[in-house]
């Protein structure tokens, strides 16, 4: 097929309007498998393919789009940028826009490893005809490249916001249009995923913009298309810096999550669901959650109504989140940490360990396994492992294979056996024969299958 190719390639370069023998290429590629097109085309050089996009036919320039996709996405963005580095970059002022986008997402591909970024960002021309891009408005993909440029190093960043970029995307928060809105600030959002962008964001005071936004909203007709996106970024940000110093500084934000965890539209419910659970997979999440009272145990209460009844992916959620905000790792289990826990996990219903196991009873995957990860968060800790052994048939269920028969129920499952057992309370709490059980359990895998006897009847057909 390397052969084919190579001679397609040779006719190519020897036709003056080369359209059909573009087509017979394509196809060639098409017919080749993804994992097997690399060695297909690593000794062939393409140059004739990129000279050809310079043309003013229309059908030429797409069939070498086409081509260009297809073997490019085989090659390793190492190669990608030592072969064909001055290609891409020249693919940037290409007048046709399907070939920016081309050179575009290439470029992006070079940007994620780590090896091959560094000869882009080293290369100021190429940085330029990014940003030169971004003038076009239609081309999205030019907007969140510069952003990811922005986000490797201070360097980078420095130059991005020298090109004016950043000050019209920070513009482009507080603008008229809703839509433009909300995709600034998944685009900020993304910025703010490194410690310089952090910083850079921080001084030109977007998180006090961002705050007033949100406090605005109640006034904003339109705020349900852009207020998810806000309360994501407060999220992200308590996460990486510092859950307490993010909501005591910015109330707005704790607020609206309580809020949008109460309100009647799904939308709003999901993307608290998954705040909480972040906010709340952290030790000074959890914390800061707690220090709310009466506030946090409503809500604590409204993700337990969700995790009952509803739509499934939103019950979903619920379970997961409610699992983040009562795992505890061994070396947290202090006693005001594990009687936090204990409450919460009371408070969610007045027989919870039935609630939960009635979730795990249902006939759908996603919620059996939401509900094992609930026990399986309470599984290391004293008091959950209590609750189990006194909860009548509760450890019968644990070790019954024939609940859950798809492999992530299994291996939901086998994570709770494995949690139970590598609990240094567990033989005391649970019994030495319980304890037995379920290291055997754990001893057979997760896919165990008891044998069973055949017995033959002489004289049965």
């Amino acid at each position: 097929m390397a052969a084919t190719i190579e001679g397609l390639l040779g006719e190519i370069s020897g036709v003056e309007h080369p359209t059909e023998e573009l087509q017979l290429l394509k196809t060639a590629l098409l017919s080749i498998p993804v994992n097997a097109l690399r060695d297909a085309v690593s000794g062939q050089r393409f140059n004739v393919i990129f000279a050809l996009l310079n043309s003013d036919c229309r059908e030429q320039v797409e069939l070498c789009v086409d081509i260009l996709e297809r073997i490019l996405i085989a090659l390793s963005p190492v190669c990608l940028v030592q072969k064909y580095r001055a290609e891409l970059q020249a693919g940037l002022t290409h007048p046709n826009d399907t070939v920016k986008i081309l050179a575009l997402t290439q470029i992006g591909r070079i940007l994620e490893h780590p090896d091959a970024a560094t000869e882009v960002l080293n290369n100021h021309d190429v940085l330029q005809a990014v940003i030169h891009c971004i003038r076009e408005e239609k081309i999205a993909v030019a907007k969140q490249l510069v952003v990811e440029i922005s986000s490797v190093s201070p360097i980078s960043l420095g130059y991005c916001a020298n090109s004016s970029f950043i000050a019209q995307l920070l513009g482009e928060l507080t603008g008229d249009d809703v839509l433009v809105r909300a995709t600034a600030i998944e685009m900020v959002t993304t910025l703010a995923q490194s410690q310089h962008g952090r910083q850079y964001l921080a001084q030109q005071g977007i998180m006090d913009k961002i705050s007033n936004m949100i406090r605005g909203a109640e006034t904003d007709s339109f705020s349900s298309l852009y207020i998810p996106g806000l309360v994501k970024f407060f999220g992200n940000l308590a996460i990486m810096d510092s859950p307490q110093q993010v909501c005591e500084t910015y109330p707005a934000f704790q607020n609206k999550v309580f809020e949008m965890a109460l309100d009647p539209d799904p939308v709003m419910n999901g993307v608290a669901l998954d705040t909480l659970g972040l906010l709340g997979s952290t030790i000074e999440g959890k914390q800061v959650l707690q220090k709310t009272g009466e506030q946090f145990r409503t809500v604590l209460r409204r993700m337990s109504q969700l995790a009952s009844s509803g739509a499934t992916e939103l019950r979903v959620r619920s379970l997961d989140a409610i699992s983040q905000l009562l795992t505890l790792q061994p070396e947290q289990q202090t006693e005001d940490l594990s009687a936090l826990t204990e409450s919460w996990f009371h408070l969610l219903s007045k027989q919870p360990m039935d609630m939960i196991r009635n979730i795990s009873t249902q006939p759908f995957p996603e919620l059996h396994c939401g509900a094992l990860r609930i026990f399986t968060a309470i599984a290391t800790q004293p008091w959950g492992q209590r609750l189990m052994v006194s909860t009548p048939s509760f450890m019968e269920f644990v070790l019954d294979r024939s609940t859950g028969q798809t492999k992530e129920a299994k291996d939901a499952k086998f994570e709770l056996v494995g949690s139970l057992v590598s609990s240094s309370t567990a033989v005391q709490i649970l019994g030495s024969q319980q304890y037995i059980s379920l290291k055997a359990y754990l001893r057979e895998g997760p896919y165990y299958v008891s044998a069973v006897a055949s017995v033959g009847t002489e004289g049965a057909e």
